[in-house]
């Protein structure tokens, strides 16, 4: 495939690990097509480290479509060839040749371990794209093919039903892969069994709508069938940033919104609904550097100023006065400042412990060593969070058997611990026990007691708020459900979009493609994708 990408900052820490451990396979090998075992432990990191990188460059668009962020082209809507183009030419140069090498070395080898691994991360990786972009290359991706054609997006997850049983099976021949090889499950078999399972059951439920006799047969096949599934917390398919500076190891958006330039906007449709919501994760999410600045930049709110979807004006003076990213999911800062307007009404979003000194909302550039967050977050890309939120859209839309309200419960009480423990483990506050129970009984109570068409609303909204980090799989359940309700745009560029925009530098080198390229991109925006019918 041809296609040249340039290198953001944020991902500098994934081309410099990518950079050595090339640079090792120079070293320890005379004949780069013929790798020995020891390659594939070099290589397999790498690929994990790019997946996640690049993985990061349309988050960031998922994220402000979805109303997690106020900032960004997509949070008008708007979209361009160059938009997505690193992470495309990232996905096509980098991480996948890299995943067919171990795929295909290993293979020769019998190293299956390393061969399962790299398989499910090319259907995981796949997956997205597809959600993401619809059609893409996939039979002519890698090789020498300089034109490659668009596969149809659901001959490709056909395909990776496939892939992803042949990696179940590739286990089965035996499993040794290094621990300090797999930077996602250190080297365990079961928990590649967990992921290989949840990403099944993530297809299933994504395909619901085009083939409701599929999805169903699947899903309840794999609650029967005794086979493992993400459960819990510790099984959690998350890349874990570190704390090292120099290559920058940090959360990216830790990078970003706590340097001098900022990140952009915090939403406030998310900041009002976990404020009127009573729920305590927006001390986690949201960090106020001013405790009395408001919209616009004003000294007349209590720190939470951020913007409206939509909104294109002009930034300000506001680079110190702005709400940041809090502590989940980039390791930023915990605020633990007074929170003005709360009541007595609110129990578990309170002041409890909150102090009043402008030091809980302010913070040093460049960042000090201690009491400025840590950037060792993660970025959660299958949790058991997610996890029981599908297996209960799955109970109420497919009729699985299963119990929706116990398992929205499970989804709620699951991500609050994952956020707590996130803070305990980078000087943030954990939270309490209390807060957690209480806080999980009362969405499973206001579960219980809705409309068919209100527990589902119920259920989409939790799982908007508790995907904060990951807001591709939100854009995906709001095309698929139309939940949750978004606010309306101030200032809208464009229609919703249906998927993301190609990169140019494909559009304008792929003589398949060149002739139509105006079509093929504008039709990226108004038309959806195969599973959202």
């Amino acid at each position: 495939m041809r296609g040249k990408f340039k290198i953001s900052g944020i991902l500098l820490f994934v081309v410099l690990m990518i950079a050595s451990s090339c640079s090792d396979f120079v070293d320890i090998n005379n004949d780069p097509n013929n790798p020995t075992e020891p390659t594939l432990a070099l290589l397999l990191p790498a690929t994990q480290m790019s997946l996640a990188g690049y993985f990061n460059a349309v988050n960031t668009g998922g994220s402000a479509v979805m109303q997690h962020f106020a900032s960004g082209n997509l949070n008008r809507w708007n979209q361009s060839g160059s938009t997505f183009s690193t992470a495309w030419s990232g996905f096509y140069t980098a991480t996948l040749p890299d995943l067919e090498t171990i795929i295909r070395e290993g293979t020769a080898q019998q190293a299956w371990g390393y061969v399962a691994i790299a398989k499910l991360q090319k259907a995981y990786l796949y997956s997205i794209m597809v959600d993401l972009w619809g059609d893409v290359p996939y039979s002519q991706a890698v090789g020498e093919f300089t034109d490659p054609a668009l596969d149809k997006g659901a001959t490709i997850y056909a395909s990776l039903f496939e892939l992803i049983d042949q990696a179940l099976a590739d286990m089965e021949k035996g499993f040794t892969v290094a621990a300090g090889s797999d930077v996602f499950y250190q080297g365990s078999k079961l928990g590649w069994q967990r992921m290989a399972n949840s990403l099944k059951l993530k297809m299933l439920i994504q395909t619901r709508l085009v083939d409701p006799a599929k999805a169903t047969a699947g899903i309840k096949a794999l609650l029967t069938g005794d086979v493992p599934l993400i459960t819990d917390n510790a099984h959690d398919f998350v890349f874990q940033y570190g704390t090292n500076v120099t290559p920058n190891a940090r959360h990216p958006w830790y990078t970003s919104w706590y340097s001098s330039g900022r990140g952009g906007y915090v939403s406030m449709p998310l900041v009002n609904k976990l404020k009127d919501s009573d729920d305590p994760r927006l001390r986690y999410y949201v960090f106020r550097q001013n405790a009395n600045v408001g919209l616009a930049n004003s000294m007349n709110g209590e720190g939470f100023y951020g913007r409206e979807p939509g909104d294109g004006t002009a930034s300000p003076a506001d680079a110190n006065t702005r709400a940041l990213i809090g502590i989940y999911p980039a390791a930023g800062l915990y605020d633990n400042g007074t929170i003005k307007s709360l009541t007595a009404s609110h129990i578990y979003l309170n002041n409890t412990g909150a102090v009043s000194t402008t030091t809980s909302n302010s913070f040093k550039i460049p960042l000090s060593t201690s009491g400025d967050g840590t950037g060792a977050g993660i970025l959660p890309l299958i949790t058991s969070s997610m996890v029981n939120f599908m297996r209960a859209e799955a109970a109420l839309a497919l009729g699985t058997g299963e119990d929706a309200a116990q398992l929205v419960a499970d989804a709620v009480a699951g991500h609050l611990n994952r956020v707590s423990t996130l803070a305990g483990a980078n000087k943030g506050t954990v939270m309490p026990a209390s807060t957690i129970t209480g806080f999980t009984e009362r969405i499973k109570t206001q579960f219980t007691g809705a409309s068919e068409a209100g527990k589902m609303d119920i259920l989409m909204t939790q799982k908007w708020i508790a995907l904060f980090g990951n807001g591709i799989e939100s854009y995906n359940d709001y095309r698929r459900t139309g939940l949750p309700k978004l606010s309306d745009l101030v200032s809208p560029l464009d229609v919703f979009p249906m998927r993301f925009y190609y990169s140019e530098t494909e559009l304008t080198s792929n003589e398949l493609l060149i002739a139509d390229r105006e079509a093929i991109q504008r039709a990226q925006q108004t038309t959806p994708v195969f599973w959202d019918k």
